[in-house]
């Protein structure tokens, strides 16, 4: 588990080198419009998430699922450094593609191994502490872009030394993850795969009315320079964000051992419509700063808890699928909401567009409560 903590911190230290700038990048140097951040966003995301089908289901009926995972980071590693190189949005497009193609074919692997290695009453805390070491990095990675756009005023750079750490949490991955083989899967021919529990088909409905309002991070760092945070500073501020995330996502997970995931999932998600409906309205750089940690705040309470209710719902040897359906649903949801939000920013501004989001996070709260067991 501390591991593959490690191989996310590195990845995700690379990738946010790059993503937060990468709206001001595709607006300003390559003349792009914000329904087009929405559609890089939205059809990167969608990728990922019919690979985490994909790579789920393989998974389940593999002995080892590491080969997967190592696929996965090495493909994103060597693909998202070359938006350095990028001289129209399409070329964006096409790399975000490839970078996210990697992003499904680990995801469900590597969620379903670490519950095989976690008890099920400690499941909250380690989905936690896995995703507070991808927050870890998140806060690294955009401090490292800073300190180089210091030094020379040159995102490209900064998107081009991105691959040094990526190539690191590939070497750890190799060397330093063990996997015991488990026993393989024979599927008869013409089988297909257990279906869904009722219980998890409602989880996934509900999800994915949350996801539509959950669009893309990159009109938050938009709507922070509209309100005046400087671009000097995107970075510090998204830093911030993650420090957030990173310090309570572990007290998040375990807080659902405790008390609940569907408890600690509501509340997230109430923070969710608050820190959206604030941005939608804010009119100075300080309103962003503190409506950024609320927004860290929901990421610690839901990250952990909405993976740990996965492995809950789901059989032992049925945990690839069902990883993969959830991280279809908020991946593949993720295009008609970010292209939902560009729309609505371009046509009546983003104050209509957040608060469009906030509307469908309190109604998926509520539909979390009366209708998933």
């Amino acid at each position: 588990m501390r591991t593959l903590g490690v191989v996310s911190l590195l990845t995700d230290l690379s990738s946010e080198m790059i993503y937060p700038l990468l709206p001001s990048f595709l607006v300003g140097a390559l003349r792009a419009g914000p329904a087009f951040v929405g559609l890089v966003e939205g059809v990167a995301e969608s990728i990922a998430s019919l690979m985490r089908v994909i790579a789920g289901r393989v998974s389940d009926r593999l002995p080892r699922r590491k080969p997967l995972i190592v696929a996965g980071y090495a493909l994103s590693s060597l693909a998202r450094p070359l938006v350095a190189v990028a001289l129209a949005p399409w070329h964006v497009l096409a790399v975000r593609g490839v970078d996210r193609i990697g992003k499904g074919l680990r995801g469900a692997p590597r969620d379903a191994l670490l519950a095989e290695v976690t008890a099920p009453s400690d499941r909250g805390r380690a989905y936690g502490f896995h995703r507070a070491m991808d927050h870890a990095g998140a806060v690294i990675g955009p401090l490292v872009a800073s300190a180089l756009l210091l030094w020379r005023s040159d995102l490209r750079l900064v998107f081009a030394l991105a691959a040094i750490p990526a190539l690191a949490s590939v070497i750890v991955l190799v060397l330093g993850v063990r996997e015991e083989p488990r026993a393989r899967v024979v599927a008869a021919p013409g089988a297909v795969s257990a279906p869904l529990s009722p219980s998890m088909r409602r989880y996934l409905l509900v999800l994915a009315v949350f996801t539509l309002g959950n669009s893309s991070d990159a009109f938050l760092l938009l709507r922070a320079q509209d309100a005046g945070v400087s671009l000097a500073t995107i970075p510090l501020l998204w830093a911030a964000l993650h420090v957030v995330k990173s310090s309570a996502s572990t007290a998040g997970g375990s807080l659902s051992d405790r008390l609940g995931r569907r408890a600690t999932i509501t509340a997230g998600w109430v923070l969710f419509a608050i820190a959206y409906a604030g941005l939608a309205v804010a009119s100075a750089a300080w309103h962003v700063w503190a409506l950024f940690a609320v927004y860290g705040l929901f990421t610690a309470l839901t990250e952990g808890a909405e993976r740990a209710l996965v492995a809950d719902l789901a059989p032992a040897d049925g945990r690839g699928h069902a990883f993969g359906a959830f991280h279809a649903v908020t991946g593949v949801m993720t295009l008609p909401a970010s292209v939902l939000t560009g729309v609505l920013w371009q046509a009546y501004g983003p104050g209509a567009a957040l608060l469009t989001g906030a509307g469908l996070a309190l109604a998926a709260a509520v539909l979390l409560r009366a209708w998933v067991r």
